[in-house]
């Protein structure tokens, strides 16, 4: 998962890099780690198909959608912020959406533009951040996905406000992000790092983990935005699948509409 407040200079439009020859097998390396669902973003493999279910299904109800061929998200303009290797930037354009995809990590992005052309899709990969895309103008975009990237920035209210702002009138964002809990403390992270080493240690800071609440007072004073109640994203271990519910107490998504 990208970091979305590193690596990148905050009064620079964020740049799509060019990758050279000479680099070209570097990053396939990485884009094969990236893409390995039994490798080190396993989780994020396992994850993927309930959080892409969940966005299909809501950005369709919310829009007035029919799935059409397959490509439902077709003619909506959609930015995956902090966006890794491209796990969710990919699914999105295959739905048909018109994809801008950001991260702060340039070996990330150059990584996820490796494997897009690996695959043959048209993803428009930028190094840099929320905050510069707003400064530059860029946007508005119809769904925002804001996943897994809130916990890892330097303010995460202002950050949420600043990627509710790239939101269209009219338009989505999807926010998912771990809760700030005892349980969350021993099962994400002295577990699932310290522990089990699913993800690196040190992946995720406790202090750093948002709550609901936090997230509902940061977006509270816009007047233009309502906020879906949070849904519960739970792990069966002995299942090995993740499902949606009410449990929030580890990891969540939210949804924030604005007004047309």
């Amino acid at each position: 998962m990208g970091k979305a407040a590193q690596d990148a200079p905050l009064d620079l439009p964020p740049q799509a890099p060019s990758i050279d020859p000479a680099e070209v097998a570097k990053f396939a390396a990485m884009a094969e780690d990236w893409w390995n669902p039994t490798g080190k973003f396993r989780p994020l493999h396992k994850f993927n198909p309930t959080r892409l279910r969940f966005i299909r299904e809501t950005a369709e109800a919310h829009f007035g959608l029919a799935p059409r061929l397959g490509k439902p998200l077709e003619g909506l303009k959609l930015l995956d912020i902090g966006c890794g290797g491209g796990l969710l930037s990919e699914p999105m354009a295959r739905l048909g959406a018109q994809v801008t995809a950001v991260d702060a990590t340039l070996p990330n992005i150059k990584t996820a533009m490796t494997h897009a052309r690996q695959v043959g899709l048209d993803i428009d990969y930028r190094h840099g951040t929320a905050e510069a895309l707003l400064a530059a103008g860029e946007g508005p975009f119809d769904i925002v996905l804001n996943m897994e990237v809130v916990e890892h920035v330097a303010d995460a209210a202002a950050f949420l406000q600043n990627t509710a702002n790239l939101v269209a009138p009219g338009g989505l964002m999807f926010i998912a992000t771990i809760n700030r809990t005892p349980k969350a403390l021993a099962l994400a992270i002295i577990g699932a790092e310290r522990i089990l080493r699913w993800l690196p240690p040190g992946t995720h800071d406790y202090d750093k983990l948002v709550k609901p609440e936090e997230i509902a007072a940061a977006l509270g004073d816009m007047a233009n935005l309502s906020l879906d109640a949070p849904i519960g994203v739970n792990y069966n271990p002995l299942l090995d699948r993740w499902s949606l519910g009410r449990d929030t107490s580890m990891n969540y998504m939210v949804v924030a509409r604005k007004a047309g």
